[in-house]
């Protein structure tokens, strides 16, 4: 592991403590407990009053970027794998991982599902980890002898310096819609804010861009392939969807290739095309790849369905709306009856967005339920007013118990109906304030339909 941290409560014998100012508290306060755990340096940005030498530099944080960069850039000697976009990146790098260790290409994936080898080894506290967390991570990786790494690269993450220093082997890029307007204010910042990632990409690198994409020739670097179903050099020709999963044709250097997925819908071909253009890229034959194709699960939370009598209750983490119209796309799909949804909007977060979503899920069902998520610092009546700004439906309530709006959710259902439970996917805990109350949306649902 490393030897340098920035969380006092990481300190081991010999460790250097750097205090960093960030929003969340000013290191300097956390001196003592740091040389309680056995940090035999400090880095500090002022006269500090220690019991053990100290540094006293211009700025802590770049300090320990540049410290990570130049000792452990050895990380960067695996093929490592940053995907970046509005949505599917979670998918797809949980699609690439899973398949990657199937083959025996020992891998590690970094992302909001956690820190896996094969495994869950830890949650993470955000999709793109803290620099030193994250070069933590990349360590433990290479000391494990991982051949490759996954990461998903969040906008934030790009822009805040925490994935500085890591060079890409493959930069995928899935696409771009409003989300994160709170942090980069516009969608011109947004955008550029993932091209951070293609801009660190190595001089043998690969750029992997979904054509489809309206912001597409944003990210082309020297050396770009391009996956889509209208275009690109890996084309999706047909597909066709059950309620089975999916039947699809793609070609490639002039030759097709029909496979089939359990996976539903068109955004979740597009996943699978990023995985397939990735996998013919490093060289795995293409029979290895319908395999690992037709072998593919999506996570937990994500277009996670629980059966009930005839009705289909799906969980997912969809919480923009064109993750939210994905999930209509395939609900229609498979429902013959009717189409109910419980959901709510993030306190504390673009609030732009939320009469856009609501209106959405009221056109596309017969009930909307608006429930909870994660409140953060914010008040639910203040989110539900935004939600109903300039409404013009009224298939809506409101239940403010997460538990008790999935319960009046499932009671809507009768013959051949689904119900939509979004933003939380495998999430589990719903977070006010600074506590986190325990709860995961599918473990409750299977504890209802236990007691019915």
């Amino acid at each position: 592991m490393i030897n340098i941290k920035a969380d006092s409560r990481k300190v081991k014998k010999g460790d250097i403590f750097v205090a960093l100012r960030t929003v969340e508290g000013d290191g300097h306060l956390y001196i003592d407990s740091a040389i309680k755990n056995g940090a035999s340096m400090l880095i500090v940005d002022h006269e500090v009053d220690s019991s053990v030498p100290y540094i006293v530099v211009p700025d802590t944080r770049k300090y320990l970027e540049d410290y990570l960069i130049k000792n452990y850039s050895y990380v960067n000697d695996m093929n490592i794998v940053g995907i970046t976009g509005t949505n599917g990146k979670t998918t797809t790098a949980y699609l690439i991982e899973k398949a990657l260790n199937k083959i025996n290409q020992k891998t590690a994936y970094i992302g909001t599902l956690g820190y896996y080898i094969d495994t869950k080894i830890e949650s993470l506290p955000n999709t793109s980890p803290d620099i030193c967390e994250m070069y933590e991570l990349l360590v433990d990786a290479y000391d494990k002898g991982c051949k490759n790494v996954i990461i998903e690269a969040s906008s934030q993450g790009l822009v805040r310096g925490r994935l500085k220093g890591i060079k890409y082997t493959y930069c995928i890029y899935t696409n771009l819609t409003q989300d994160h307007l709170d942090e980069h204010k516009t969608m011109e910042n947004y955008a550029l804010a993932k091209r951070i990632m293609f801009d660190n990409i190595k001089d043998t690198g690969t750029s992997i861009i979904n054509i489809d994409d309206k912001h597409a020739n944003l990210y082309k670097t020297n050396n770009t392939v391009y996956y889509g179903f209208n275009n690109g050099d890996f084309k999706v020709i047909d597909a066709t969807y059950t309620n089975r999963g999916t039947n699809f044709t793609y070609s490639y250097l002039d030759k097709e290739y029909s496979l089939h997925t359990k996976l539903l819908g068109d955004y979740n071909i597009y996943n699978i095309m990023a995985m397939i253009s990735l996998f013919t890229l490093m060289g795995i034959d293409a029979n290895d790849i319908k395999e690992l194709v037709e072998a593919s699960e999506t996570p937990d939370g994500r277009l996670d369905i629980v059966n009930y009598k005839t009705n289909s209750i799906i969980i997912d983490y969809a919480h923009t709306e064109d993750a939210m119209n994905n999930v209509f796309k395939v609900a229609k799909l498979i429902t013959k009856g009717n189409i109910y949804i419980v959901f709510g909007c993030t306190g504390d977060r673009d609030r732009t967005k939320r009469p856009i979503m609501l209106d959405l899920a009221c056109k596309n069902s017969k009930q909307v339920i608006i429930t909870s998520d994660d409140l953060h610092n914010e008040a639910f009546d203040h989110i539900v007013n935004d939600m109903l700004e300039n409404n013009k439906h009224d298939n809506y309530e409101v239940i403010e118990d997460r538990k008790e709006a999935i319960k009046k959710g499932i009671s809507f259902l009768k013959e051949d109906d689904t119900l939509l439970i979004l933003g939380k996917g495998h999430e589990d805990y719903i977070i006010v304030g600074r506590n986190k109350i325990p709860h995961n949306d599918k473990k409750f649902v299977l504890e209802v339909l236990a007691n019915l």
